[in-house]
Formats: C-alpha cells, sequence, structure tokens
C-alpha cells in the first residue's frame, strides 16, 4: 500500500460577490419605517383606529338632537299646584313639586334647572332660584318665566316667527370634524415621529445608522416621509367615515384640503423631529410632547371655538401651528376658503415646518 498523502480536494472557486442592494438611503429607510410600522398592530390601531373612535364617541354625543326637557321644581305652596300644571302643559318642561329643602339640594346637585316659589299675591308673584353660572339653568328660568307670563295674561306686542335651520355645515358636528382631524394629524406627527426616533435611541439603532454613510438629513427626512404616508388613508377614514354617518360635506376645493393637510402634517413631523432631537428617554420625550400638545388642545379650538379666550391673548393663540391647521380646514371645509383667503394659515404652517426642521438638523444628536 502506497503511504503517500492523499492530494486535497481542489479549491472550490471563490463565490461572485452579491450585488449591493441598490437603491438611496433615503428611500430604503422609508420602507423600512413602513415595514415596521405595518408590523405593530397597536401602532395601526392608535394611528387610524384611535382617530375613527373619537369621531363616532364625539359624533354621538353631539349629533343633532332635539333639545333636551328642561328640569323645574316647584316648592311646595299652596299655590304650587296651579302653577305646576300650567307649566306641564308645556311639553319641554318635567315639574315636580318638592319641599323647600329637597328643591334646594336637588338644585345644587344638577338634578333640576330652576326652582320657582308662587307667593301670595294678586296678580302673581314667582320667585326663581336658579345657578347664574350654569347656562342651562339661565335659560331654563327665562323659559320658565316666559310661560308663566303667558298664562297670567302678558301679550307681545311684536309677532315672531321662528325659522330653526340644521343644515350641514352649520351643526356642532360640522365644527368638531376639522377640529378632531388636526387633533389627529398633530398627534401622529409628534407620537409618529418623535416617539419612534426615541426609541430608536434607546435601542441603540441610531448608534449603528451612524456608522453608515447615510447622511443625518437623509434619516430625518425619511422619518418624516414615512409619517406623510400613512396620512393618506389616516385622513380619508375620518372624512368618508363623517360623511357617511354624520353628514359632514366639504364645501371647499379638495385640493386645498389637502395642501393644508400636507402643510400641517409636515409642520408637526418637524415639531417632532424637534421635541425628539436630544431626547434620550421616554420619560423624557413624553413630558415634552405633553408640553408641546396640552396648550394646543386647549386653546387652538378643537373642541370649541378659541375666540372664547380674551383678546390680550388671541395674537399668541393665532401663531400656534394646531390653530393655523384647524382655521385652515374649517376655511375650506365650512366655509369654501379657496387658497387666497387661506394664505396666512399656509404660510404660517410652512414656516414652522422649515424653522422646526432646520433647528431638529442642526441639534440632532445620534447617541
Amino acid at each position: 500500500m502506497s503511504d503517500t498523502l492523499a492530494s486535497p480536494p481542489p479549491a472550490t472557486a471563490p463565490k461572485a460577490a452579491e450585488p449591493a442592494r441598490a437603491g438611496h438611503p433615503f428611500v430604503q429607510l422609508v420602507l423600512a419605517r413602513f415595514r415596521e410600522f405595518t408590523r405593530t398592530p397597536e401602532a395601526v390601531f392608535w394611528v387610524y383606529g384611535f382617530p375613527l373612535v373619537m369621531t363616532i364617541g364625539l359624533g354621538i354625543a353631539f349629533r343633532n338632537k332635539p333639545v333636551e326637557r328642561i328640569s323645574v321644581d316647584v316648592e311646595q305652596t299652596a299655590e304650587a299646584g296651579a302653577v305646576a300644571e300650567t307649566l306641564k302643559a308645556n311639553p319641554q318642561f318635567v315639574v315636580a313639586v318638592q319641599n323647600a329643602d329637597t328643591c334646594r339640594l336637588r338644585l345644587r346637585t344638577g338634578k333640576t334647572e330652576v326652582i320657582v316659589t308662587a307667593g301670595h299675591a294678586s296678580p302673581p308673584h314667582y320667585q326663581y332660584a336658579y345657578d347664574p353660572t350654569r347656562p342651562e339653568s339661565l335659560l331654563a328660568r327665562n323659559a320658565v318665566d316666559d310661560v308663566l307670563q303667558r298664562a297670567a295674561g302678558r301679550t307681545d306686542p311684536a309677532g315672531v316667527e321662528e325659522r330653526p335651520l340644521a343644515e350641514p355645515g352649520g351643526r356642532y358636528i360640522d365644527f368638531l370634524v376639522p377640529g378632531l382631524l388636526g387633533m389627529s394629524l398633530m398627534g401622529g406627527g409628534l407620537w409618529g415621529v418623535g416617539f419612534v426616533i426615541v426609541d430608536m435611541r434607546i435601542r441603540k439603532l441610531l448608534k449603528r445608522f451612524l456608522a453608515t454613510p447615510m447622511r443625518r438629513s437623509h434619516f430625518l427626512a425619511a422619518v418624516m416621509a414615512s409619517r406623510l404616508l400613512f396620512i393618506i388613508p389616516e385622513v380619508f377614514i375620518i372624512l368618508i367615515f363623517a360623511r357617511l354617518a354624520f353628514g359632514v360635506v366639504v364645501y371647499g376645493n379638495l385640493a386645498t384640503l389637502g395642501l393644508s393637510i400636507l402643510l400641517g402634517s409636515v409642520a408637526f413631523a418637524g415639531i417632532g423631529l424637534l421635541v425628539a432631537s436630544r431626547a434620550r428617554t421616554v420619560e423624557t420625550v413624553s413630558g415634552l410632547m405633553n408640553l408641546v400638545m396640552l396648550p394646543m388642545w386647549l386653546l387652538s379650538g378643537v373642541f370649541f371655538s378659541s375666540e372664547r379666550f380674551p383678546a390680550a391673548v388671541q395674537p399668541a393663540i393665532k401663531l400656534l401651528p394646531l390653530t393655523m391647521l384647524n382655521e385652515a380646514l374649517r376655511g375650506v371645509m365650512l366655509e369654501g376658503a379657496g387658497l387666497f383667503a387661506l394664505w396666512p394659515q399656509l404660510i404660517g404652517l410652512t414656516a414652522w415646518a422649515l424653522i422646526s426642521f432646520g433647528l431638529a438638523l442642526r441639534w440632532f444628536r445620534w447617541m
């Protein structure tokens, strides 16, 4: 037997290097963010489901409905029965005869709007007890007085004709939907951008991005652009549902509405980048976002008009981005306003977007 060593097997030819994945860093980052979002069910719910739930709940609560009946307590006196019968003849009143202590307890606890006490006099004399700080109590006092005065023989010198209006565009739900849309865009821009960046920083993902040839501007722009991709279905869901369920119509141009939504989304995405540019913990970014959002929830006219606040603070309120966005959305949807009429709001949103993105680009830290 030959003791020669077996020759080693021939070396295999080296595999050809796999071609690098083509694509600009900006495109790849947007796709990565899109895949990460669609694979997170809770994120999908908060972006699309929660605004729809808010619209359903508030739309039902503030839908068009008849004026609620007025609760009236008549204090127990000799004339209480006649007064109660007079008021019961009007279907808008729910009347109960109670003793004095019960009447005052019910008024204090909000179970009745007004207390009527009939005096022993001719002509009749009535005393009204009500809470002047509650609008419904003041309205109840006036309605009760009008019925009792007419029953006592009062006649109006001028004829009155009532013409109730409840057409689309003039209801509270029509006012509410643009505010909810603006609030949704603000929350999505801040949480969908700012929280994501801080989460990446906590998981050390940003540190890995730092080792790539990707530019900082590519990363920040990709995060903003990926947020904008989610806006289209979000906006369509709210508007279509509001139209089908509550008859909310858009009187203005859809292109103008789309431009307002786009500028508002970019502005809040830029603010989200700015808030998260240096935050390193969830607690820090959550506190900063609440600090940014809470004043706008209160002041920017989401649920009621910002004109209710004193004139001295109106200039500051007008500068808030959510105020600008809500005014632009309501201008298009309720008034049919065009680009020329909305130029202050659109320019203001553009300024917020450019300034916030520029500052975020300057102050952003990877770690």
